[in-house]
């Protein structure tokens, strides 16, 4: 038994999040998460929403509110989203904590004292309109290594290279479109060149283990070949202080500097809370932190990726004193290294980019709203970004919604649970069974395995294609078998045989399924006789800030009892009853009306797959 540390990347406050986002972070973190725990693993899921920078500035200006307001707002937008969508965080915090800002100047000092943030002149950009300091994503220009538009401040997505905001061909402000005025200022910066060669170690094991994506290793390798010192600080008025340069309140620490930071600070709090409670030690996080033995497995989107694969290593580096300038492992210990950061490609809708600035955009809200959660996972998990980009379309979703879920997976556990509580009214004793029963419960207990190790290797959608050729596997057996021919008294016994094995086959999916589909796995449980929580589902908690700060929600929950991964033989005589669908089937009017929602049409959206 492992522990897990399941790193979940922290969805931005300054607005709701779009199902790309969930697509990236959110599902398969889940997934992975519920089947380790069911596998026997210790796992520590964290996140929270990430609520400093000049984003929310922004936002907060447009809107007419106070920062810490506006991200109040949106923080309980997308957790009350997040649990509806099933995601099972140990911990889903923010980072305008108290605890979250005592840890990320820990690790400063550290890093500081360590000689590895170094105070350097730079140029800042000011939009001239505002008068304040731009951060770089907010510019945009030509990027001057592969002449591609659209190149941000910081890096150019096209040719993955960083960048700063003043090497930019023709440079805009995002904020006013009018060309930033650069200044000189002082600023920390993270001296990665004297990190590299132990960065480049570090990626040249995880790349001999083979465990990464090779998309994803062959990008942090590349990015090492132009490492250069990269700020830490911002001229800002809106988040965490500097340790040292109390006497320069509108210089903070860089957003990204400290939202990576949230991952140990998240369990941290974790570990406080359950002390609090009666139920562990404050320690307790450094049983995934500062144990060899344990992994950590981050999981986020592509365009994220530098952030974790350089700027997070990099910063745990320092602070372990393991860089070229040596020192010596902070206060907390020393920290472990990703295991492996699970990175997605990007999620298009209906053939174009998510854009929430031009409407090109279906917030997590909405589709939860209209649609069971369960659709909008379940179309995430077997179509979603995984390993290369992918679109999704209104009509793509409703085509798998009623053939796959609907009459597919639905339609056999109805049939199932119709035909037993016609006949028997509870699950049926079997007899002696035949070649073809036992062949379908072998396949399918040998489906455990390879949907295991398929999800194990952050192979979802495989994962989940094997799950569901063995539900086809399943609905063949019924057709041969005809269950609903066998009606004499002299085919009574027979009758139970197939209806018993073909029970059993159900409940063995919906124990492999319910990793992807919590929601219905649970209403399917109930069906097939069980107590309806096979699945442990996030709650949202109101809690008091640990060190006097202002009351926030939190995403928690108890996911200790879960079933183990693997066959649990149903009970004979346990009542089932006439069963209700699980699944809704959706007319195929859904597809215009969504389409009109967004200003589209049939002719104007992505061809169909």
């Amino acid at each position: 038994m492992a522990k897990i540390l399941s790193a979940v990347a922290w969805p931005y406050a300054n607005g709701p999040r779009h199902i790309g986002h969930v697509a990236g972070f959110g599902v398969p973190s889940d997934v992975f998460s519920r089947y380790m725990r069911m596998a026997g693993h210790e796992v520590l899921m964290v996140s929270g929403t990430d609520e400093h920078g000049t984003p929310i500035l922004v936002a907060a200006e447009k809107e007419g509110l106070d920062p810490q307001e506006l991200a109040d707002i949106n923080n309980r937008i997308i957790v009350e989203d997040l649990v509806k969508l099933g995601l099972s965080y140990d911990l889903f915090t923010r980072t305008t904590t108290k605890n979250h800002e005592h840890v990320v100047q820990e690790l400063f000092v550290a890093c500081r004292d360590n000689g590895y943030m170094i105070v350097q002149e730079t140029a800042v950009a000011i939009d001239p309109k505002t008068g304040n300091t731009l951060p770089d994503r907010y510019i945009e220009g030509t990027c001057p290594l592969c002449h591609c538009a659209g190149a941000r401040g910081d890096q150019c997505d096209t040719c993955g290279n960083q960048l700063d905001p003043q090497d930019l061909i023709e440079p805009i402000s995002k904020v006013s479109g009018l060309p930033p005025q650069f200044t000189s200022t002082e600023h920390y910066f993270l001296d990665l060149p004297a990190l590299a060669q132990a960065l480049g170690q570090w990626l040249d094991g995880v790349e001999e283990s083979g465990s990464w994506r090779p998309n994803v290793i062959a990008f942090s390798q590349h990015l090492l070949k132009d490492i250069r010192p990269r700020a830490m600080s911002r001229d800002i008025s809106w988040g965490i202080p500097i340790p040292g340069w109390e006497d320069k309140p509108n210089k903070r620490l860089y957003v990204w500097f400290d939202a990576v930071i949230g991952y140990l600070s998240a369990a941290i709090e974790w570990a406080r809370r359950r002390e609090a409670a009666g139920e562990g030690s404050a320690e307790d996080w450094k049983l995934w932190w500062t144990n060899p033995q344990a992994q950590s497995y981050y999981f986020m989107g592509k365009d994220n990726i530098v952030f974790h694969s350089q700027i997070w290593p990099a910063e745990l580096l320092a602070y372990n004193g393991a860089g070229a300038r040596g020192g010596q492992a902070g206060a907390l210990g020393q920290l472990n290294l990703p295991t492996e950061v699970v990175a997605s490609e990007f999620l298009t809708m209906e053939g174009r980019k998510l854009s929430t600035s031009k409407n090109v955009v279906i917030y997590v809200r909405d589709v939860l709203e209209r649609y069971q959660p369960d659709a909008l996972r379940y179309f995430i998990s077997i179509a979603g970004p995984e390993n290369q980009d992918a679109d999704f379309t209104w009509s793509e979703f409703v085509r798998r919604n009623n053939s796959e879920l609907v009459a597919g997976w639905g339609n056999l556990v109805n049939r199932t649970a119709a035909m037993i509580a016609k006949n028997f009214g509870e699950i049926p004793t079997p007899g002696v069974r035949e070649d073809i029963d036992d062949a379908l419960l072998s396949a399918i207990e040998a489906g455990f395995a390879t949907v295991g190790s398929l999800i194990e290797a952050h192979q979802q959608r495989a994962a989940l294609a094997e799950i569901m050729r063995l539900v086809s596997e399943a609905n063949t057996y019924v057709a041969r078998t005809e269950p609903f021919k066998l009606k004499e008294p002299h085919q009574r016994e027979r009758l139970a045989t197939v209806l018993h094995t073909l029970i059993q086959a159900v409940a063995d999916l919906n124990t492999m399924m319910c990793v992807f589909l919590p929601h219905s796995s649970n209403t399917i449980d109930a069906v097939l006789g069980g107590t309806g929580d096979i699945a442990p589902m996030p709650q949202l908690v109101e809690v008091e800030d640990l060190d006097n700060g202002h009351p926030y929600p939190i995403i928690t929950g108890d996911y200790r009892q879960v079933r183990p991964w693997g066959r649990q033989w149903v009970v004979p005589g346990a009542p089932i009853a006439k069963p209700k669908p699980a699944f809704v089937k959706l007319d195929e009017s859904v597809v215009a009306e969504e389409l009109a929602r967004l200003g589209l049409s049939d002719d104007t959206s992505a061809p169909k797959a």
